[in-house]
């Protein structure tokens, strides 16, 4: 009958114990994701503010070598991605192109002046840093216009700047609702062992011994949480890719890592503290207060 019993008893801890590893793993599956979702996000916002850029127009008659040099000098600006230097004659062609008609023949000349079209780095498509920008280019004395959509720049920044509040809105709201949910699901878990707690107490163990193979098993959980939750992101992440091969682009290796590291860091941490704070509810209890 012992033997029937012990047998009972540890399948129902076997099954305590993955009831809790599958909460715990869907908690951080929902946190990574959003941390996913996030890391994206910013990734998608530089991508979108680096194709942000300007025209600089250059004067008539300027000299091939004064505008080389001054590209050069672009290419060295903290503000630059990349340069695109656009003789008059290419101008002309893209412009017959879009318009589907030879311009040049009908008014007899080619009116378009050269340019440099510059990318910027994502840290300078704000609006201050883009005036700042265009001050600094119509000083010199080759540029006879700084040309670029001043009201696109302006809604690009605001909706990035709402969505990015907006989600880190909802990632502060669904940490504390996962913090609740794993600390109500390892509470759960150490509360059928309360007995147990007691019983260590009356033979005389002191509480960091009793402590500390609960805690063990608490940070342990949370490793196995944690790769659990992230098997189920990866997965994610190998189909989507395979759907849209495009997501490649706004993937980060680096960025990944981290999220990989703080999945396991906020597994371990969660699972620790709470039940730390779990086995110390029951080491200060009362005979009493174990049957409530």
């Amino acid at each position: 009958m012992t033997r029937i019993e012990d047998k009972h008893t540890r399948r129902r801890l076997k099954s305590s114990y993955a009831t809790t590893i599958v909460s715990i793993s869907l908690v951080l599956f929902m946190l990574g994701f959003a941390g996913l979702a996030m890391l994206h996000g910013r990734r998608l916002s530089v991508l979108i503010r680096e194709n942000i850029g300007l025209s600089i127009i250059i004067k008539r008659d300027v000299k091939e070598n004064l505008i080389t040099d001054f590209q050069q000098s672009l290419e060295k600006q903290p503000y630059t991605k990349f340069t695109e230097y656009i003789p008059r004659e290419k101008a002309a062609s893209d412009l017959q192109e879009a318009l589907g008609e030879d311009f040049i023949s009908f008014i007899g000349y080619n009116p378009l002046l050269p340019s440099i079209d510059v990318k910027l780095k994502a840290d300078y498509t704000t609006n201050e840093n883009m005036m700042d920008i265009e001050k600094q280019l119509l000083a010199n004395s080759i540029v006879e216009e700084v040309i670029y959509q001043k009201s696109l720049v302006h809604l690009v920044n605001e909706n990035i700047n709402r969505i990015s509040l907006v989600m880190v809105g909802f990632s502060i709201l669904l940490l504390l609702i996962s913090v609740a949910l794993i600390n109500n699901t390892i509470r759960l878990a150490v509360y059928s062992k309360r007995f147990l707690i007691r019983s260590m107490q009356l033979v005389g163990a002191t509480q960091g011994f009793i402590r500390k193979p609960f805690i063990k098993q608490g940070v342990l959980h949370g490793i196995y949480s944690a790769f659990l939750a992230l098997t189920f992101l990866a997965l994610i992440i190998f189909f989507s890719r395979k759907e849209m091969p495009e997501l490649a682009e706004i993937q980060d290796a680096g960025m990944f890592i981290i999220l990989v590291l703080s999945v396991i860091v906020l597994g371990v941490l969660l699972s620790f503290i709470s039940t730390y704070f779990a086995v110390r509810k029951y080491l200060r209890s009362s005979l009493d207060d174990l049957y409530q």
